[in-house]
C-alpha cells in the first residue's frame, strides 16, 4: 500500500485532507516548517507523522500530495520527480477524491469555513458524512454518502472541482494580489457554476450572485422576498437567533442557531436549503443546528476574569463588520475592543478606507504590524497608514499587551489571518 506524503501538511486544507485519508485507513505522513501552527494539533492527536522538510523524506513507492504554496523546485518535489513518483497538487487530488460521494462544495468570499462546518455537522446527523473544512479539520468515513468541503476561489483553485452541489455564500473583491477587480472574481465564480452537476444554492441578497448562470437549477436563499428560501421573523437575543423559513412563500419551519449576526442566519439558511432539497427531515436539521459548536478561529470565545476574549479569522472589511456586529448582539452592554492584524500588504493597500470604516465600529482599536505572506513580505504601506484613518487607534506590540488590562469587563476581539494569536497568547500570559 502506498504512503501518502504531504508536502506542507500543516496547511489548513492539507491537514484536513491528511486526517480524512488517515480515517479511511490509508498510510499518511507529511512534512513542513518547524514553526507551530494550530492545524497540527489534530494531526498529532491522530499520530500522523510530521517531519521537517528534507529530500530524504521521499522514498520509492510513495504518492506525493503537494501543497499549493510550494513550487515545483521545492527539494522534496524535486526528489519525488527524480524517483518518478506521482506528484499530485492538493486541489487536483481533492477533485478526484470527491467523485466517490455526493459532493457539496461551499465557496464564497466570506463564510466558507463556518458554512462548511455547519453543513457537515447537520448532514452527519442524517447520514455518514466525510468533510474537509478550511480551519484544518477533516474527517473521513469509509461508509460516507456525503462529502462536504470548502472550495477556495484564490487563483481559481476551485476550478479543479466538479461537485454535485455548490453553496455560494457571496462574491466580493478579495485577494487583490491575484484578482484584478470584482468582475474578475465574478468570472471565476461563473466558470465554477458551469461545473456543478446537480444544483447551486446561492445567496440571492448578493447582487453579484443574482447574475450567475448555470446548466443546473440555481436556488436562491436570503432575507429578500424574491428568494426561494427566505428567512423571516428573525428574533435576535444574547442566547442566539431564531427565524422562520419560507420555501417559495410557504411556511416551512422555525429554526434556532446558537450564533449571532445576519451572516450566520444566511449560513444556516443555505444548509437548510441543501437539506430540504435532499429530503432530510426538518427535525434532524433543527436538532443539529442547535448543537453546532462552531469552527476553529471563528468567533472562538473564552472568559478570563471579567473579560471575554474572542479569536476570529476576520481579515477583510466585510468580515470585520460582521464579527463586531455579532459581538454587539451577544454583549450589548459591553465595550467592544478590536485588536487587528492586517494580512498582506496588497489587501491592506486596496481596502485601506474600508478597513478603517469597519474598525471604527469598535469602541477602541489596537493595530498590530501588517503580516506579510510567503507571496509578499514587504510593501510601501505601514501600519501607521491605517492608524491615521481609525479614530483613536493605537499600535500594539507583542511585548506591551498589558495595556489591554485597562479594558475591564470588555470584549476583546483578536482578528486576523496571520499570526495574531501570538498577541493573544502574550496577553493571556499577562493575565
Amino acid at each position: 500500500m502506498t504512503i501518502y506524503h504531504f508536502v506542507g501538511i500543516k496547511g489548513s486544507g492539507m491537514s484536513a485532507l491528511a486526517q480524512i485519508l488517515h480515517d479511511m485507513n490509508f498510510k499518511v505522513q507529511g512534512s513542513d516548517v518547524e514553526k507551530h501552527f494550530f492545524t497540527q494539533v489534530a494531526l498529532e492527536e491522530s499520530e500522523i507523522k510530521i517531519l521537517p522538510f528534507q529530500k530524504e523524506n521521499i522514498e520509492p513507492g510513495m504518492t506525493i500530495i503537494a501543497g499549493n504554496a510550494f513550487p515545483d523546485d521545492h527539494e522534496e518535489i524535486q526528489e519525488a520527480m527524480k524517483l518518478g513518483l506521482p506528484v499530485i497538487r492538493y486541489h487536483r487530488f481533492l477533485g478526484d477524491f470527491m467523485k466517490s460521494f455526493t459532493s457539496i462544495a461551499v465557496t464564497g468570499a466570506h463564510g466558507k469555513t463556518s458554512t462548511t462546518g455547519l453543513l457537515s455537522h447537520v448532514l452527519s446527523g442524517a447520514k455518514p458524512t466525510a468533510f474537509l473544512i478550511g480551519d484544518g479539520t477533516g474527517k473521513g468515513d469509509k461508509d460516507a454518502e456525503y462529502f462536504a468541503f470548502e472550495a477556495c476561489e484564490y487563483k481559481r483553485h476551485f476550478l479543479s472541482y466538479f461537485p454535485d452541489y455548490c453553496i455560494m455564500t457571496n462574491i466580493d473583491f478579495d485577494h487583490p494580489d491575484y484578482f484584478t477587480s470584482i468582475d474578475d472574481v465574478f468570472s471565476a465564480f461563473q466558470e465554477m457554476s458551469w461545473q456543478v452537476k446537480k444544483g447551486i444554492f446561492a445567496c440571492g441578497d448578493d447582487e453579484q450572485l443574482q447574475k450567475i448562470q448555470a446548466k443546473v437549477p440555481v436556488l436562491f436563499y436570503g432575507f429578500g422576498e424574491e428568494n426561494d428560501f427566505q428567512a423571516r421573523n428573525v428574533v435576535k437575543s444574547t442566547e442566539g437567533t431564531t427565524f422562520d423559513v419560507f420555501v417559495r412563500n410557504t411556511f416551512y419551519n422555525t429554526f434556532s442557531i446558537a450564533s449571532y449576526g445576519d451572516h450566520n442566519v444566511l449560513n444556516a439558511l443555505s444548509v437548510i436549503a441543501v437539506c430540504h432539497y435532499e429530503g432530510i427531515d426538518a427535525q434532524i436539521v433543527q436538532a443539529q443546528l442547535t448543537t453546532f459548536g462552531g469552527v476553529k478561529r471563528r468567533f472562538t470565545e473564552k472568559v478570563i476574569g471579567r473579560q471575554v476574549i474572542i479569536d476570529d479569522y476576520a481579515h477583510h472589511p466585510t468580515e470585520i463588520k460582521a464579527t463586531i456586529e455579532a459581538a454587539r448582539q451577544k454583549y450589548p452592554e459591553r465595550e467592544i475592543i478590536s485588536v487587528f492584524q492586517p494580512h498582506t500588504f496588497t489587501r491592506t493597500q486596496t481596502f485601506l478606507d474600508e478597513f478603517a470604516a469597519s474598525l471604527n465600529m469598535a469602541d477602541q482599536v489596537y493595530l498590530c504590524e501588517i503580516f506579510g505572506s510567503a507571496r509578499e513580505n514587504h510593501g510601501k504601506l505601514s501600519i501607521e497608514d491605517l492608524q491615521a484613518k481609525v479614530s483613536g487607534a493605537l499600535v500594539l506590540n507583542e511585548a506591551e499587551t498589558a495595556i489591554l488590562k485597562g479594558h475591564d469587563e470588555s470584549v476583546l476581539i483578536f482578528m486576523g489571518a496571520g499570526d495574531i494569536q501570538k498577541f493573544q497568547k502574550a496577553y493571556e500570559m499577562q493575565l
